[in-house]
């Protein structure tokens, strides 16, 4: 592909529309763009919903909000003129939307043949690529390239969490514990979240949303006074910064994840039904402390799906229960 020479003051329209994790992927590439194409005007499209994640980024100089009128946003859109577009979504959505605007749409090798060859046959043809870097396959024509800084996520002050507000027992540090995940085969199973807080010097304070919070409850019931549910009891931004305060992330493969390795925290991440070689790994900057990954090798059966399933197609979930909490847990208690 051809570098492309911008306009002395070029408008460009980066679009992903969700997921949290997906979105916090792509900051890099705001940054990059903005600091590295003069005079650049950096528009984002988001679905509705996900809007926070950027709208305090001061990469970005304008959002654009999807939702779901596609006329309308094609109208809007329409009236910015842009000069480039783009597309981290890469999807027939996307295409659709983003056909009409009249100008050079370019995107990213989402290797998904690829992917689907590992999961279908576990024989593994992905290069070494995490998707950040495919990210910059996008902008490349623009003369953009990677900085290495790693993943930016900004919290305002009003959107702070005071840990001043947490009960007895917090005040010397906690480990900050994602619930939820999108896919069942994704989530870290409750009995394993009690099991390795049982064994964990620190409390925990678990994060999700509405729907985690029945989950949730019961680790806290079952783990007494050791954990405090906040699921579903803060924003996204206010869970965020819930993570930037805690001494170290437990977390599946989930937007929290991401969100943790923005903010330069120590995770233990663990992997159900997908693997790290999909390139969503925790995308770690330089300086900042190394996650480990936990996750069962050789397993025959993994992975059995790029997204995941609501519950394990083969009914025993080895790829999460054979995750040894007890090495989790002596992982964790080194912060």
């Amino acid at each position: 592909m051809n570098d492309i020479q911008p306009p002395s003051a070029p408008k460009i329209l980066i679009v992903r529309l969700s997921s949290i994790g997906d979105i916090v992927l792509t900051t890099p590439v705001i940054r990059c763009v903005k600091q590295q194409v003069p005079h650049a005007e950096v528009h984002f499209l988001v679905k509705k919903g996900n809007e926070p994640l950027l709208q305090h980024n001061p990469y970005v100089d304008k959002l654009h909000v999807y939702d779901g009128n596609k006329e309308l946003l094609i109208n809007e859109l329409k009236q910015e003129n842009f000069d480039y577009i783009a597309d981290l979504q890469k999807s027939r959505r996307s295409r659709k939307l983003l056909k009409k605007l009249g100008c050079e749409r370019v995107t990213f090798p989402k290797c998904n043949f690829r992917k689907a060859v590992l999961v279908g046959t576990k024989m593994n043809f992905l290069p070494e690529w995490h998707i950040v870097d495919r990210y910059f396959e996008a902008v490349k024509p623009l003369q953009v390239s990677n900085d290495g800084q790693g993943l930016d996520f900004f919290i305002p002050e009003s959107e702070k969490f005071d840990v001043q507000e947490l009960p007895a027992g917090f005040e010397d540090g906690y480990i900050a514990v994602s619930v939820g995940a999108k896919h069942g085969t994704k989530r870290i199973p409750v009995s394993k979240i009690i099991e390795i807080g049982s064994l964990v010097f620190k409390p925990m304070i678990l994060l999700g949303d509405q729907h985690d919070r029945a989950a949730a409850e019961e680790i806290a019931a079952r783990l007494n006074v050791k954990v405090l549910n906040a699921c579903g009891q803060h924003s996204i931004l206010s869970t965020a910064s819930i993570v930037e305060q805690s001494d170290c992330v437990l977390t599946a493969d989930t937007g929290i994840m991401h969100i943790a390795a923005a903010l330069h925290k120590p995770i233990a991440s663990l992997w159900g039904n997908t693997v790290p070689e999909l390139g969503m790994y925790p995308y770690i900057a330089p300086g900042a402390p190394e996650g480990r990954i936990f996750e069962v090798p050789y397993l025959k059966c993994r992975p059995c799906s790029k997204l995941g399933f609501e519950h394990c197609p083969l009914r025993h979930f080895k790829c999460m229960n054979l995750i040894s909490s007890y090495e989790v847990a002596d992982w964790i208690n080194q912060f």
